[in-house]
């Protein structure tokens, strides 16, 4: 008899070999659509003021709001206090949907909770805990263990209305296909999902779209819209460091967008890319930088059609 994980792998790659069964797949004319989000990231540090009226822009319903190094406008609104930042989206007619929390990690985002519930906000976007990285009986061993230490974290989260989702990213727990398939098995609770990141699989590619049907649309609750480019880490010459963006490298869309409309997709997807040094906008001005993630829509939207047929 096989192991358990290893039959449960070999019922996955089926899956992604058949691209689903026709009774779990969306239906043929079925209307699928994309919920876009805006990262506040993407213009540096400018003013929130400046940045919410580009929410609308770029075809987004919501705004992710970060904090340094990334941004600083997790900070703008303290320093401005709540009742103005809720008066500024009022103004611009924008949601808070996502808060992206790196710097507190998973086990300390319980005020930042009870923050994001007071304006109807959904998600809170932020790292693993655990060794760097693992993989085989090492990666189910520690998924399990991660998920036994959040779960007085995840009871505030579904006390509170929202959704912790951590990011695979390199140099932490979920960052293996290993690790994300272990914790697609493990699991119990919507409130605990996958800030799903391609860029961070680059080296396994060929995998995305059967890791995207693996977790199911309950345990991704946000996707980056990302690849990975030499410009992540270094400076670079901008056209390479924009390569993170859709479109503008060499990453196929098509089978990932694929993967969202089998599993009926109803997440956020964030068109994003890493600036060298972090803070700064990528690129100078906010028409610059909408029209960039605009261009970016463009090509996901032509792949949406595409597989729609």
């Amino acid at each position: 008899m096989l192991p358990r994980r290893q039959f449960l792998h070999s019922l996955a790659v089926a899956a992604s070999a058949t691209a689903l069964s026709p009774a779990a797949r969306a239906a043929p004319g079925e209307t699928f659509r994309l919920r876009y989000i805006l990262s506040s990231a993407m213009y540096g540090e400018m003013p929130l003021d400046v940045i919410l009226p580009e929410v609308a822009k770029t075809g987004s319903e919501a705004i992710d709001i970060w904090c340094k190094v990334h941004g600083n406008q997790r900070e703008q609104i303290d320093a401005m206090g709540d009742e103005a930042f809720a008066a500024l989206l009022a103004k611009h007619r924008v949601k808070l949907g996502v808060s992206t929390r790196y710097p507190l990690g998973p086990t300390g985002l319980q005020a930042e909770m009870r923050w994001l519930k007071k304006f109807g906000g959904g998600i809170i976007v932020t790292g693993s805990k655990g060794p760097n990285e693992p993989q085989g009986e090492a990666a189910r061993t520690a998924v399990r263990a991660f998920l036994e230490l959040m779960k007085p974290h995840v009871a505030a989260a579904e006390e509170n209305g929202v959704v912790i989702a951590i990011e695979n990213h390199d140099r932490q727990l979920l960052h293996h296909p290993d690790s994300l398939r272990y914790f697609a098995e493990f699991n119990r609770s919507r409130h605990l999902g996958v800030a799903f990141a391609p860029h961070h699989l680059h080296a396994w590619s060929d995998q995305i779209p059967a890791l995207l049907r693996d977790l199911g649309a309950d345990q991704i609750p946000f996707m980056y819209f990302q690849e990975h480019s030499d410009g992540i880490r270094q400076k670079v010459a901008k056209e390479i460091e924009l390569k993170q963006l859709p479109g503008y490298g060499s990453l196929d869309y098509r089978p990932i967008v694929q993967a969202l409309r089998d599993i009926r997709y109803r997440g956020f997807v964030e068109i994003f890319m890493h600036p060298t040094p972090r803070g700064i906008p990528i690129l100078p001005t906010v028409a610059e930088v909408t029209g960039a993630i605009n261009r970016s829509r463009a090509y996901v939207e032509q792949c949406r059609r595409d597989v729609a047929g």
